[in-house]
């Protein structure tokens, strides 16, 4: 493949990071550049993604504005159901209920 059409595959991936392989490619055949998807694919440049925040993050981060609540049924000795809503927020582990 010509030097000047794997820089303009290069161009048109840092240009729209959004494209993935398939609309490159279908961008070149409009242009009447004629070329395999793989190929298109190996010359894309290639975006180091920066880490995701794990979930002890993600807790550390929003543990304050998120609370936890559970329905619960318990049958009692007389054959009666008894009904139970647990709310627990997370940011002091306060239970309401």
């Amino acid at each position: 493949m010509p030097l000047e059409i794997r820089q303009l595959i290069r161009d048109m991936s840092l240009a729209n990071p959004l494209w993935g392989a398939p609309r490159i490619h279908g961008e070149l055949l409009k242009l009447g550049i004629e070329s395999g998807q793989t190929s298109v694919a190996k010359y894309m440049a290639r975006r180091r993604k920066p880490p995701s925040q794990g979930w002890k993050t993600f807790l550390r981060n929003h543990g304050d504005g998120i609370a936890s609540m559970d329905l619960f049924v318990v049958p009692t000795l007389s054959f009666r159901l008894l009904y139970g809503l647990l709310i627990l927020k997370h940011g002091r582990r306060q239970m309401f209920g």
